[in-house]
């Protein structure tokens, strides 16, 4: 077959890309030689979800290959364990990590909840056990115990509500109570207890892998490079980290004071994908980076969230004897009003 020749001076037209439209959405993020290689999965998922009959939840710290193109809710903890209450559909895929997908259990017993990767963790919720939680009601007899979501279903049942970084401050001051135990991040509850000077609020030494790593220092360093830079930290930080910043806010938080405010420059002192995630929906604002990655959130992939719903891979269970517990400590939360 001969050769078909070029006009002199013109080279070939990239091929068209595959799902453009959906391109559009990430193609500040995902180069276009790489879009090919992902698509085929975007299309696949997009059609086992109709019928499947599912949905993807997906966290703010996932990549936004995945927060924008399959995801059907997006958000923060609190985000997620709201809509998990009231999804409409058989299956739930969890992008996020596992105790995320133990709640949306919890508050779907019926449905069915996968997670693509049984590896994806969460140092907080390694922090602390069941039995721990019984020897610090034995030692404070009394005293409310208020214990992030960040936590498994034995750890929330021994608990007697929840709470996330966003609604910590309301879930505590509902309790009406001179002294509280805040479980298991210590700087969560140092930082609400900055807000909350008139009640007592014990802690224990866990902490988030991905932000106690931030220091005052990096603050610094970013406001010498970048005068006028606009400083947002989540408050899983240290408080002198914290105490750096011009803002503190849980995920969703930080994303409607960016939306709100439209600083010119910003750095989020979070997980990295957080400002991959905004940035992809407001192009006019430059988002700075420090961040840390969280390798929990990493492992969920186009490839494994296909995967799970193409063998209804891993299934989340929670042990009868201890869902009715931890629902109800879930369930507290979700009825505590803002003040």
């Amino acid at each position: 077959m001969a050769a078909t020749s070029l006009p002199l001076g013109r080279s070939p037209a990239p091929p068209a890309l595959p799902l453009p439209d959906i391109y559009a959405r990430v193609s500040r993020h995902v180069p276009a030689i790489e879009w090919p290689a992902l698509a085929p999965d975007v299309e696949a998922i997009l059609r086992l979800k109709r019928e499947r009959n599912a949905v993807i939840l997906a966290h703010n710290y996932q990549a936004p290959e995945i927060f924008h193109t399959v995801a059907d809710i997006v958000g923060d903890s609190l985000a997620l364990a709201r809509e998990a209450a009231t999804v409409d559909a058989d299956v739930i895929v969890l992008a996020g990590v596992h105790f995320m997908a133990e709640t949306a259990k919890l508050l779907n017993p019926s449905k069915t909840v996968l997670i693509p990767d049984l590896r994806a963790g969460c140092s907080l919720a390694d922090s602390i056990t069941a039995e721990d939680v019984r020897s610090l009601r034995a030692r404070y007899p009394g005293v409310p115990i208020v214990t992030y979501v960040n936590t498994s279903a034995a750890v929330k049942a021994e608990s007697d509500l929840c709470c996330t970084s966003g609604n910590a401050v309301d879930v505590i001051k509902s309790l009406n109570a001179p002294r509280v135990l805040m479980i298991p991040d210590e700087f969560l509850a140092q930082n609400v207890q900055a807000a909350l000077p008139e009640i007592e609020i014990l802690t224990w030494a866990g902490h988030c892998e991905v932000h106690e790593r931030f220091t005052p220092a990096d603050i610094r360093e970013v406001r010498d490079s970048y005068p006028g830079v606009t400083v947002i930290a989540h408050p899983e930080c240290p408080p002198e980290v914290v105490a750096e910043a011009d803002f503190s806010g849980s995920t969703a938080m930080m994303m409607n004071f960016v939306e709100k405010k439209r600083p010119a420059q910003v750095v989020l002192v979070t997980e990295c994908s957080m400002a991959d995630n905004i940035a992809a929906a407001n192009p006019d604002i430059e988002f700075i980076k420090p961040c840390n990655m969280c390798p929990h959130m990493k492992r969920m992939s186009l490839s494994n969230i296909r995967r799970a719903l193409e063998t209804m891979t891993h299934e989340v269970t929670v042990a009868p004897e201890l869902a009715d517990r931890a629902r109800a400590a879930v369930e507290r939360m979700l009825a505590v009003k803002a003040r």
